[in-house]
């Protein structure tokens, strides 16, 4: 081991020993190799992926396997992975993805849909981790997916604001297995290059939402968003674009905290007493619960709607359960799924290095109601 005052082995040399470990033991882990050389566990996944690459040894999970050995890493007797990936070497193995979301139950059950779905009909595995929207719990999600699962790509949702966003992003970048964002984009290094990602075309779902308001007469339409959500910025772009290309003006626009803030009834009221002040007579509201909140403040004060104040909602969750049914813009959830892993499943199978990034953006819909009619 290096550990012991003796220099560090060139990579050429290290992989040399990864091969010779593997010839002469058979049965070991990535953090095993890592720590009997003496580097770090991603160092290791790297130099796998590269003999891989080579067609010298074949990528499993938690390690790797000299073409033609037993599965590192893998119990003794258990059956091998449903083989859905042909490696070099003609040897085919199951595809296991680790993904990354920061909610099991807002939004992003459609998406994780999406993705099951197609890794089902590749025979595919996905193993699932919910985050808290919090960059520091998901760089733990990722880092356990890629040190201890042993994935092959990553589909995941990151935080990209702020310092550790920011910092979670350069990992991303340099991990050792292929990355895809999720509704989320993020672009890195001196010249800016754009990381893979699948996205809804938020902008212009808000556009939609504001082009039929005004299409009902509406000249003043304001826009709600809450504090914290990713989502807000690109509903504000659309609905800012729209409004000045429709030449409305005047109406509000205001971030609000959520329904679960002990201000959120004071909130309200201040949305209310806007459009009032303003003769606003719709909004776009991000997200639904909030979207449904407004409804009941406005019956509990005698504002009629779709009568007084016409309101569509964005995300398309629980929209229509509100009394009026709520008109909603719907973000294309299963399908960003099932795109974000058919991009994955397609960097992994094209071994070029120099395959341009690619970037999927899909059109949201939407849905009239009674609550804009």
């Amino acid at each position: 081991m290096t550990g012991t005052g003796s220099p560090a082995p060139l990579p050429d040399e290290r992989r040399a020993q990864v091969v010779e470990l593997l010839r002469q033991r058979g049965v070991v882990r990535v953090t095993d190799l890592a720590e009997e050389l003496d580097v770090s566990a991603i160092t290791i996944r790297r130099d796998i992926a590269l003999l891989a690459s080579q067609g010298v040894i074949r990528r499993v999970r938690g390690g790797a396997v000299l073409h033609g050995g037993a599965l590192v890493g893998e119990p003794e007797g258990a059956a091998p992975p449903q083989p859905v990936l042909e490696e070099n070497g003609g040897e085919a193995r199951r595809l296991t993805i680790g993904m990354v979301v920061p909610s099991l139950d807002y939004y992003w059950p459609d998406v994780i849909r999406g993705v099951r779905q197609a890794a089902a009909a590749a025979g595919a595995r996905i193993v699932l981790r919910g985050a808290s929207y919090q960059a520091a719990d998901e760089r733990r999600q990722l880092s356990w997916l890629v040190e201890f699962v042993g994935v092959d790509g990553l589909l995941v949702a990151p935080t990209t604001t702020g310092d550790d966003g920011e910092e979670l992003v350069r990992w991303l970048r340099q991990a050792p297995v292929p990355v895809v964002l999720v509704e989320r984009a993020a672009t890195i290094g001196p010249y800016q290059e754009a990381m893979e990602s699948v996205v809804s075309d938020h902008a212009l779902g808000a556009a939609m939402a504001v082009r039929h308001l005004a299409a009902l007469g509406h000249r003043r339409i304001g826009v709600i968003t809450t504090e914290q959500s990713p989502t807000a910025p690109h509903v504000r772009r659309g609905w800012r674009q729209a409004s000045e290309e429709l030449g409305l003006e005047g109406a509000p626009d205001l971030t609000v905290v959520d329904r679960r803030d002990p201000g959120w009834t004071a909130a309200l009221d201040q949305i209310l007493d806007a459009c009032l002040a303003t003769g606003t007579t719709a909004l776009l509201v991000h997200p639904d619960p909030e979207a449904i909140g407004l409804v009941e403040r406005c019956q509990e004060r005698g504002l009629r709607v779709p009568g007084d104040l016409g309101v569509v909602t964005y995300d398309d969750e629980v929209a229509e359960l509100c009394d009026p049914p709520l008109s909603a813009v719907r973000p294309p959830k299963a399908a960003i799924g099932r795109a974000a892993f058919a991009l994955l499943a397609a960097r992994l199978a094209d071994r070029d290095p120099h395959r341009p990034a690619h970037r999927v953006v899909v059109e949201p819909r939407l849905i009239v109601r009674s609550s804009s009619a």
